[in-house]
């Protein structure tokens, strides 16, 4: 069998990157609402995504964080691919965790105008600080109108 052939790559530039399908994906990705189910009783939503990622807007080290979602909806819930999808489109982004907590806060409030919403970034240790950041409201209620802070 002959020996194989050193290939030369060429250097990956954003004119001859290829998109991975992950990437597209998230790229190509819209937060999606659907009826909330009728089953006669209130719901509470728990959603856990263990494998949020950021970038230091300082360093552009990476940030690791779970986010916890957990809402009550009034007639919409979200789709939970779009919603895994979404939370990824952060990865590449320079971005504090407070500001990344409160995007993602704002926009499930405006998507689905749920009766409660809590959002709960819980950021990995770094450079020995333990950060965790906590939005919530009532009745739909946005942080503009929240008149305890």
């Amino acid at each position: 069998m002959p020996p194989l052939k050193n290939k030369k790559k060429k250097p990956v530039t954003p004119e001859t990157e290829e998109l991975r399908y992950g990437d597209l994906a998230i790229r190509e990705n819209h937060l999606e609402k659907w009826p909330a189910p009728s089953c006669g009783t209130p719901l509470e939503i728990r959603i856990s995504f263990p494998e949020f990622t950021c970038l230091c807007p300082r360093s552009g080290y990476p940030d690791f964080a779970t986010i916890h979602l957990r809402y009550r909806p009034s007639d919409l819930i979200v789709e939970l691919k779009s919603l895994k999808l979404y939370l990824n489109s952060f990865r590449t982004s320079h971005i504090s965790h407070e500001e990344s907590a409160s995007i993602i806060y704002k926009d499930l409030m405006r998507l689905l105008k749920p009766h409660f919403l809590e959002v709960v970034a819980d950021f990995n240790v770094r450079g020995n600080v333990k950060t965790v950041i906590t939005l919530h409201s009532e009745m739909g209620e946005t942080p503009e109108k929240d008149k305890t802070h």
